[in-house]
């Protein structure tokens, strides 16, 4: 399965929309992520070419989710022991609407007027600042883990350090608005706190990995190359902005990008969202209590099952935020439900596996190594001083 470079989704090479340029081959899912790449790449039209896709709407899983979701419900109403599923079910609902509708739309937002130039411009320095920017750009980015790790991957290839790429895709996946938004409205303002928290880890394990880098533990990026001292953000922001014309024709072409940019992630992650909250929504109706307080408690032992637990599971991080919030419902720990969310980055194998295969084998493994022991200790002291 090829990767799409713009949105990470997995793609079949055989049926997917093609572009050849400069000898390399592009696999898109949509037209949509065909369309933004030509735009970003400034590449003509003529280079991509047009083969029939049918895909039918029963192999989207978008649609394969939401109607497993859909039947569920219906069913309830004529099977008693569902009953309480459906209660759960809308309870999450009812909390994270509202999140996921605004963190869709900011999303849209970004994918649209922010250019990706931007972040591969102040990457590639050797540089606590870089870090710092690193993670802050990794807030700007409203994709799932597995879209971020595509983005952390092209980021490599276009010059952005080492250190930078395991800072940008720690932070990433739990300080985007849309995780945010969900947070906010599941854990209140310790959301705030979950989030400070994965991005303390995220600046932690990036300064680790500088020291890494000097002393030549880890592998440096050989893709890093010089870049223009006269190009500059601002002055390109300034550009845009003077030759900005508000009149219909950019109104609309900003319409039917931030519209395209929603689509695309919710293609992304909405299915991941609908089945988290579907995983979480059977485990609140179904999974004894007890279950959780034995296994899952404020303990050493519980942070230990959850790690292992969320290690094994793979869920996007947006659909990982409902089963977190579950297990914090459950047990009250809200450490185990900070350790759940961070360990599907931190010791996630897909992650891991695309990082020893393309950024380097020593930074694939480091990366657990210095983040796992920061995301347990965070997760001990939530669950001593946080109830």
């Amino acid at each position: 399965m090829a990767k799409d470079p713009v949105c990470g989704m997995n793609v079949d090479a055989k049926t997917s929309l093609k572009a050849v340029w400069q000898k390399e081959e592009y696999f898109f899912c949509s037209s949509r992520c065909k369309d933004k790449f030509i735009r970003e790449q400034n590449i003509p039209e003529s280079a991509v070419c047009y083969p029939r896709v049918n895909k039918s709407f029963w192999a989207n899983k978008l649609f394969l989710i939401t109607a497993l979701a859909v039947f569920t419900l219906v069913l309830s109403f004529f099977f008693v022991p569902l009953e309480s599923f459906r209660r759960v079910f809308l309870s999450y609902l009812r909390s994270i609407w509202w999140a996921v509708a605004l963190g869709l739309f900011l999303g849209g937002l970004i994918d649209y007027y922010v250019p990706r130039e931007y972040i591969s411009k102040v990457l590639s320095k050797r540089s606590p600042k870089t870090i710092f920017t690193a993670v802050f750009l990794g807030f700007l980015m409203s994709a799932c883990s597995h879209g971020i790790l595509a983005l952390s991957i092209q980021l490599h290839k276009k010059g952005a350090s080492n250190p930078a790429v395991v800072s940008f895709l720690l932070a990433s996946p739990w300080a985007n608005f849309a995780v945010t938004m969900m947070l906010l409205s599941l854990f209140g303002l310790k959301g705030l706190l979950i989030i400070a928290a994965a991005i303390l880890v995220a600046v932690n394990t990036g300064f680790i990995f500088l020291f890494l880098e000097r002393k030549g533990l880890i592998e440096k990026n050989k893709n890093i190359v010089s870049v223009p001292e006269d190009y500059s953000i601002l002055n390109d922001l300034r550009y845009r902005r003077e030759n900005y014309k508000f009149n219909k024709a950019s109104i609309s072409a900003a319409f039917k990008g931030v519209a395209s940019g929603i689509l695309g992630l919710s293609e992304m992650v909405l299915w991941w969202i609908i089945l988290g909250v579907f995983i979480a929504s059977l485990a609140g109706a179904f999974i004894p209590v007890h279950f959780f307080h034995k296994f899952m408690g404020p303990t050493f032992a519980g942070l230990a099952v959850t790690l292992v637990l969320a290690t094994v599971i793979e869920v996007c991080s947006e659909g990982s935020s409902p089963l977190a919030f579950e297990i914090y419902r459950q047990t009250g720990a809200l450490g185990n439900g900070f350790v759940f969310l961070m360990a599907g980055v931190v010791t996630d194998y897909t992650e891991i596996g695309l990082l020893f295969s393309n950024v380097g084998r020593r930074v694939a493994l480091w990366m657990p190594l210095a983040s796992v022991p920061q995301v347990i200790l965070l997760g001990y002291l939530f669950n001593r001083f946080i109830k």
